[in-house]
């Protein structure tokens, strides 16, 4: 049986751990050809063994700053070489800084929209000619519920700005898309266990209770819940879905409070 993403090439940042890797285990099984790349060589590496182990086609890049306009087409035209095109961006990869609004420093902020705003911009833009070339294609950025509402559990400023941004940015690019048949959509994910937030989610004094409590599926998300999102809506299954943000989080966005 042939996978949703057979004889795609794909195109998914930050794939040393996380949702990243996830998606690209994902992408892989549904057949795509994955070209991946993270900051850290070691765990790049060990996702591609993982993909391969599992039967699957995998490259990447690393280590890459794409948070430059060098880095973001240094990692497309390797994999354009490697594979030939790009069919499907998924722009997963991101960093942030939070901290209390009064002090936290100026150097936070900038950080946190150079690693959230500034790396989707730069690899979409690397990757748009390459989309065109193909005759069309997906582009999937990732936004965050920060971006639509606050968090009083934890002061998120710059992060919630930088994912506002990456909503707003991919409006338009699905109107720039269009000319061209490159579909341009958002998820916006919930809170996740990663090995980033895991101390967080984990911390007994934490907000986790209270978290799960107003999620009415129970819990918090696993990576791989965001990342079979990500590879449906990159899958001509969704041909007919652009331009959209869809709120992958156990529906805790429709809680009032």
């Amino acid at each position: 049986m042939m996978g949703r993403l057979a004889g795609k090439i794909a195109f998914i940042s930050g794939t040393g751990a996380g949702i990243g890797r996830a998606a690209a285990q994902i992408f892989a099984a549904e057949g795509a050809l994955v070209f991946g790349c993270d900051l850290d060589e070691k765990s790049a590496a060990r996702t591609v063994e993982l993909v391969e182990e599992a039967g699957g086609t995998m490259r990447s890049l690393a280590p890459v700053d794409l948070s430059t306009e060098e880095g973001a087409r240094a990692w497309i035209d390797a994999g354009v070489a490697e594979f030939g095109g790009v069919d499907v961006l998924y722009n997963n990869a991101s960093a942030l800084r939070n901290g209390p609004f009064a002090s936290q420093p100026a150097d936070d902020w900038y950080f946190t929209i150079r690693n959230e705003l500034d790396i989707p911009y730069f690899c979409t833009r690397a990757a748009w000619p390459h989309l065109i070339a193909r005759g069309g294609g997906v582009v999937l950025n990732v936004a965050s519920v920060a971006a639509v509402r606050g968090a009083p559990f934890l002061p998120m400023v710059p992060h919630g700005a930088a994912k506002g941004g990456v909503l707003a940015m991919s409006k338009h690019l699905c109107a720039a898309g269009a000319p061209h048949r490159i579909r341009v959509n958002t998820i916006a994910p919930g809170m996740t266990r990663t090995a980033a937030t895991a101390p967080f989610l984990d911390d007994p004094d934490g907000p986790r209770a209270h978290l799960e409590a107003r999620i009415p599926v129970g819990r918090v998300a696993e990576p791989e819940d965001i990342a079979r999102v990500a590879a449906f809506l990159c899958s001509d299954e969704a041909a007919f879905v652009n331009g959209a943000n869809l709120m992958v989080d156990g529906g805790d966005s429709a809680m009032a409070g």
